[in-house]
């Protein structure tokens, strides 16, 4: 275990809302709300100011719950292409310091700046302290920063003094910050690890870091090894690089998705399949895009009744990256599992493209001309999406779009959100 790495993990507190108050300075110190579109059933906390944390909104709750919480919050749309312009205004910063940044999501990184301290003086905390007072001045944003020696220890201290924190975590005192933390505040220990942990008297950190390892073990399978492991703070992981042109895809894509709460119920199978459409045609895109083709598609739908979840999925004969192929693919799989002509209705879908192989794999071709097809098929697809990329995403548009005006309105390619990747990437 290498204790002499210097690794920072920056978290932009109260993201979407320290942004929304930055470009509005008139809502500074007051209860903002970050939330979704109520009519259009989008009705939840996305992220909320500190002051109206105080008053008892949390994220995720509905908004209904949070003005009952706080009847005087201001509560605004998302904007996230504004998010992620602050996102990569931040990492420019980031990258004054160390071409070793690692995302995680919109609002978090990790900096290894082991090899560069010394250009500032040596000193990590005045490092981080330098970051901090830039994000406010040339942002407007606070942040929290942890400094350790590896990620998760990092993690954890800029999550253990917020607002506007700074925590360094040594071999030294670890014990007395961290260990005293209840379990669940351990990266990648949620809410039913935690509950398995307890119900065997580990409570805290330190509880992990001292159990029996074949305990855990036989407690939470191979997972019990690592989050023991991290709670002991032997954690070696890189800080993996990121190019600063890209955004939060990974080097090592695992699967592309979209998804979506639909802002009128699903109940016939015409519909569903356009919906399906307009999610599966974003994910194709975004597969031409990275240059990747998927072997298996799945899709899914959430209960309009019970919010609960079901999911198909295929494995394709030839690995894909045709709209018309992953489109249909997925509307099969959805009107497979839900029986409209008897009622069923769907709140939301979504389309998952994975088992995922380099597109420009040599293709054999046959007798009977469908692979020629398959490749005029997606010469037009490449078409479509270069009059996307320079005019915008309704530049081209399917009928099925122009002719149901609730459709007309939707953008998935535009409003996709990036999500944080994995840590076990």
């Amino acid at each position: 275990m290498d204790t002499t790495r210097v690794v920072l993990h920056v978290d932009m507190n109260c993201f979407y809302a320290s942004v929304e108050m930055a470009e509005r300075p008139e809502l500074r110190g007051l209860p903002v709300i970050v939330g979704g579109d109520e009519e259009n059933r989008h009705g939840i906390v996305l992220t909320a100011s500190y002051p109206a944390k105080r008053r008892g909104v949390k994220t995720g709750s509905a908004l209904w719950e949070a003005r009952k919480a706080c009847p005087d919050a201001i509560i605004v749309p998302p904007r996230y292409g504004l998010y992620m312009r602050y996102s990569h205004l931040a990492r420019s910063i980031y990258y004054q310091y160390t071409d070793l940044v690692e995302p995680f999501g919109l609002d978090e990184a990790w900096l290894d700046i082991s090899r560069s301290v010394h250009l500032q003086g040596g000193d990590a905390l005045l490092v981080a302290r330098e970051i901090s007072e830039r994000m406010v001045t040339e942002l407007g944003v606070t942040v929290s920063v942890g400094v350790s020696w590896n990620k998760i220890f990092a993690k954890f201290g800029s999550d253990y003094d917020k607002p506007d924190g700074l925590t360094r975590i040594t071999p030294g005192n670890a014990a007395d910050i961290v260990w005293p933390a209840p379990v669940r505040d351990l990266l990648y220990v949620g809410p039913a690890t935690a509950r398995k942990l307890n119900h065997l008297g580990i409570i805290t950190i330190g509880d992990l870091a001292r159990a029996d390892d074949e305990l855990i073990r036989r407690t939470l399978g191979k997972m019990g090894a690592v989050v023991q492991a991290f709670a002991r703070g032997h954690d070696d992981s890189p800080v993996r690089p990121y190019e600063p042109s890209h955004r939060d895809i990974e080097h090592e894509v695992k699967g592309v998705g979209n998804g979506i709460t639909c802002p009128f119920d699903l109940d016939d199978e015409r519909t569903a399949r356009q919906v399906i459409w307009l999610m599966g045609e974003s994910v194709a895109q975004r597969l031409r895009a990275q240059g990747l083709a998927a072997r298996t598609v799945s899709a899914y739908g959430r209960d309009f009744s019970t919010l609960a979840f079901r999911s198909r999925q295929t494995t394709l004969e030839r690995p894909t990256q045709l709209t018309s192929e992953i489109c249909s693919t997925a509307a099969d799989l959805l009107v497979s599992d839900w029986d409209f002509a008897h009622g069923a209705k769907v709140r939301g879908v979504g389309v998952r493209a994975s088992n995922l192989v380099p597109a420009s794999a040599a293709v054999q071709l046959d007798l009977w001309g469908v692979e020629e097809r398959r490749l005029r098929e997606l010469a037009l697809d490449r078409a479509i999406d270069d009059l996307r990329g320079r005019f915008g995403n309704h530049a081209v548009r399917r009928l099925s779009e122009l002719s149901d005006a609730r459709l007309s309105s939707l953008d998935p390619q535009r409003d996709n959100v990036v999500h944080p990747v994995s840590f076990f990437a």
